[in-house]
């Protein structure tokens, strides 16, 4: 009878199971986060130490700055106005002009300008929308290479490849970030309930395609007036996405220095850019 009675005594002063706080708004918010850009082995190691520290500064900074130079040439320069820029985006010294090549930094001013209400618009939303949470999680330096590396390669190529044309907007560096989450949407796919997985895939090839569609518009089939500006950026930017930014993205937790595809990457990269210079300062026909 003792016995029994200090095993009810025993029983009766347990402690209770403590249960764990309820998630939070913030909690839920990373979950979305890790459940759209990582893959599912990489989940847990980033809702561990998830936060909003420090903040998507390059992708919220970039966009402000992109939406300060559309408003300054609609509001104050020649065209006053907002639907298509002309005269005042022509005579930037941000734009990418063939017959200004030799000044270098256009090849990345160029992305602070854009055509039009359609044009800032979409490039502001594609990269708000997808470039917050990958910043998020892969921090503002890694999400600053794969956008400049979109940005430079885009202008280049242009610059090989319609060697006549000016070229405006970011949507290198947009079309950077698309590739490479669209370059790790595939290669995790596996591991990604099915549905999902292809919900995901087209979401990209519905907005990349109506982006595109755009593009040719203003390009072919628009009568108005202005100069036409070229639209390779858009596939540039996308292939810089699928190798750098894909190496970038898929190296989570990881030091990139001592990844060889990084630097695998990073060598063919150079290697077009060498070219293109080359290809700038004797082979270009533009004047």
């Amino acid at each position: 009878m003792e016995l029994e009675g200090m095993a009810g005594w025993a029983e009766e002063t347990e402690e209770p199971e403590k249960e764990s706080p309820p998630a939070t708004c913030w909690d839920k918010f990373h979950t979305t986060i890790s459940n759209w850009m990582l893959p599912t082995d990489l989940r847990d190691k980033y809702l561990e130490r998830a936060n909003c520290l420090p903040p998507p500064i390059f992708i919220i900074s970039i966009s402000i700055t992109e939406l300060a130079v559309f408003i300054y040439y609609a509001v104050w320069m020649p065209q006053k106005q907002w639907i298509t820029l002309d005269t005042g985006v022509w005579d930037s010294p941000f734009i990418y002009r063939p017959d200004k090549r030799e000044q270098a930094w256009r090849f990345i001013s160029y992305m602070l300008v854009h055509a039009g209400v359609q044009h800032i618009i979409g490039n502001l939303l594609l990269q708000l929308f997808l470039g917050i949470p990958l910043e998020l999680v892969h921090k503002g330096h890694r999400i600053g290479l794969v956008y400049l590396a979109g940005v430079i390669g885009g202008s280049l190529a242009s610059s090989i490849f319609d060697p006549y044309l000016a070229l405006v907007g970011a949507s290198g560096g947009v079309y950077a970030l698309i590739g490479g989450y669209f370059m790790n949407v595939i290669v995790n796919f596996k591991n990604m309930v099915p549905l999902f997985g292809i919900f995901r895939i087209l979401v990209i090839v519905v907005i990349v395609g109506t982006d595109v569609g755009f593009a040719l518009f203003r390009r072919y089939i628009s009568k108005v007036a202005g100069p036409k500006v070229s639209f390779v950026a858009h596939f540039a930017g996308g292939l810089a996405g699928m190798s750098i930014g894909y190496t970038v993205f898929s190296s989570f937790d990881k030091n990139l220095i001592k990844d060889p595809r990084f630097w695998i990457c990073i060598a063919a990269y150079a290697a077009f850019l060498i070219f293109a210079a080359l290809f700038n300062i004797f082979l270009s026909p533009a004047p």
